[in-house]
């Protein structure tokens, strides 16, 4: 009789199992795991000297690899705050790269098995609302992803019920309580030189930027921000059970405006350089993305320190 194969589940296990034998306590039981995103890696430096352990994802058994800049490929095991120990995966792995749906979310089932509550996701998204300036962020509400209504769907196959339910609910995804205390950190943090938004985050599998006309047909639909990350994450967080607070950057502004037409006449008369300059006008890049990051780490740091702190340290 031929092996049968082996399970998501039995997978998780292993890894779970392989990465609880190099941990000792606190760190062996982490009650929230961060979600590093493009250029967001400065989340490491808030996590204390000691006790702090690194694995690569190399290393680690049925884990994928990031070939993203930006995205260093390990998981970080330390304590922020006072005293919450956590686990952060500093880079993901992007469907756009090659990997598996299933590889993508992976990581959020070996989470589930170590005993994690909250899982805390950041990312680098562009900005749909006309609102939003580059450097502010958002927390996620709710999410548009038509990858998955058309099947591309990290819950397709058959379910394991010891993860969860068959059709798990998605209306409150996005954990309440948990935004609520991320504006009460932000209230308590903010100098006023960066806004926080509330909305709605599309998913788009990249990893080229959308179009015009497909960021006006996202903006139609009500989303807020565009990303190539996360919502995969939070389905199979919501399905395991695990609580979810999320966080865009907005690295970038989308362009709205419709592309310039050939037969214009008053670009008829327009050199080359000058119709470059017309077209290339907002044009989105991954160094804008890093770069913004870079500016909004600290603002980004603090902030999912100071909600940690609200959730576990403060609320008694």
């Amino acid at each position: 009789m031929a092996d049968q194969p082996i399970t998501t589940f039995e997978r998780a296990q292993e890894t779970a199992q392989f990465l609880a034998q190099r941990l000792e306590d606190p760190l062996r039981h982490p009650k929230v795991a961060i979600v590093c995103g493009s250029g967001l890696g400065g989340l490491a430096d808030a996590v204390h000297a000691s006790p702090r352990v690194e694995i690569d994802y190399a290393s680690i058994p049925h884990f994928g690899r990031t070939t993203v800049e930006g995205h260093a490929g390990k998981l970080l095991f330390g304590i922020l705050g006072e005293k919450t120990p956590v686990v952060l995966m500093v880079g993901r792995m992007h469907f756009y790269e090659g990997h598996s749906i299933d590889q993508v979310t992976f990581p959020v089932r070996v989470f589930k098995l170590l005993g994690v509550d909250i899982i805390i996701l950041t990312n680098a998204a562009g900005g749909l609302n006309p609102e939003y300036e580059v450097g502010d962020m958002m927390i996620l509400n709710d999410h548009i992803f038509l990858a998955g209504l058309s099947g591309m769907h990290p819950l397709r196959g058959p379910n394991d019920e010891r993860f969860g339910l068959r059709f798990p609910p998605l209306s409150d995804a996005y954990d309440l309580d948990l935004r609520r205390s991320a504006h009460v950190a932000w209230n308590r943090i903010t100098t006023g030189a960066r806004r926080l938004h509330e909305g709605v985050y599309a998913f788009a599998a990249g990893p080229s930027f959308e179009t015009r006309a497909e960021c006006r047909f996202l903006r139609n639909l009500g989303g807020d921000v565009v990303g190539m990350s996360t919502v995969p994450e939070i389905i199979v967080a919501r399905h395991c059970g695990i609580r979810v607070l999320a966080f865009s950057l907005v690295t970038n502004k989308c362009v709205l405006t419709p592309v310039p037409r050939g037969d214009d006449r008053l670009l008829q008369t327009s050199t080359t350089d000058e119709l470059d300059t017309i077209i290339q006008e907002g044009r989105a890049n991954h160094e804008e993305v890093l770069e913004a990051g870079k500016q909004a780490a600290k603002d980004m740091q603090n902030l999912v320190i100071e909600t940690i702190k609200d959730v576990f340290e403060q609320r008694k």
